[in-house]
């Protein structure tokens, strides 16, 4: 753990460089590792393509220019770029937590009917921490937590899919960064598309159930539902938006935190994106608390930059 005060306008400079030389250098190996593991993975899939011709009318639906990936049941081939802010409070500190991610998924197409979606993120985090009276903060910066998630996913018509599956979040953060325990997130989920309104105007409902096992013992134990009624409205142009894209809404049925009331924390949570070409698309996600008897974060951001392989 490392003190900074706020007046040494100096040493923040040097902890900056510092920080950036290493988010760097971290972010291009993990490029780099991604980006050959998806052109692995996108031969693969498109010989799979190739066999199953019955399938190649969802699979040009999976690849719509303007489906950005918050459908659970149309992965993407696709590396995204992520930095998101967040800023919690409790009686006595404020705790802004800055998190640079990147996320590879690919597509497996199976068969006409049936896909697997394969996710692995990376996360660089920095922490910052103001106690009430001091001066001074306490910063903690390092590598995040890692995640591994498999989907298998079902169409069943040009409306209608759902998929199921798990993931898996390894404590590969500090105990001062991370919660030290090992998590399993079984989930579900279910699309209805609008269609006639466009292939991109749906509502996937999905849930995720977050149990901690193993890892640090003094650490909190984790139970919690964590749910995204995502609904995406195609825009006219490249534009669309999107409410709840994240798994913000949480209930606890673990150890309690500082500050904690109740069980059920619930946000309002919309994001806003612009598809920049077939390849690229982008989106700022903006996200606040309605209630927050069960204390998850005051105010979060997140700007994305996907790029499809």
């Amino acid at each position: 753990m490392s003190t900074r005060a706020r007046a040494d306008p100096g040493v923040r400079v040097l902890k900056l460089q510092y920080r950036t030389h290493i988010s760097g250098i971290g972010l291009l190996a993990g490029m780099a590792v991604t980006f050959v593991g998806l052109t692995c993975t996108a031969a693969q899939q498109a010989a799979s393509e190739t066999q199953y011709d019955g399938g190649s009318q969802a699979s040009n639906a999976d690849q719509d220019p303007k489906n950005n990936g918050n459908d659970l049941t149309r992965p993407q081939n696709s590396i995204d770029l992520r930095y998101q802010y967040r800023e919690s409070s409790g009686t006595t500190s404020q705790t802004d937590r800055d998190y640079w991610i990147l996320r590879g998924t690919s597509r497996i197409q199976l068969d006409p009917d049936w896909k697997l979606s394969l996710l692995a993120q990376t996360a660089l985090e920095n922490k910052t921490t103001f106690m009430q009276g001091e001066p001074d903060s306490q910063e903690e910066f390092g590598l995040g937590n890692s995640v591994f998630q498999a989907v298998l996913i079902r169409s069943l018509s040009d409306r209608l899919a759902y998929g199921f599956g798990a993931r898996l979040v390894a404590p590969t953060a500090s105990d001062d960064i991370g919660n030290g325990k090992w998590q399993i997130m079984p989930g579900f989920g279910v699309r209805y598309t609008f269609t006639e309104f466009s292939q991109d105007t749906y509502f996937v409902p999905a849930m995720r159930y977050a149990v901690s096992f193993a890892g640090n013992p003094t650490k909190r134990n984790i139970s919690e539902p964590q749910i995204a009624p995502t609904f995406n409205l195609d825009l006219p142009g490249p534009w669309y938006l999107t409410f709840y894209p994240s798994y913000d809404i949480r209930i606890n049925y673990g150890d309690p935190v500082s500050g904690q009331t109740g069980r059920l924390f619930l946000p309002a949570d919309v994001a806003v994106g612009y598809a920049l070409s077939d390849k690229v698309a982008m989106s700022l996600e903006v996200s606040v608390p309605i209630i927050k008897d069960y204390p998850v974060y005051d105010f979060k951001t997140e700007f994305r930059v996907v790029i499809k392989n």
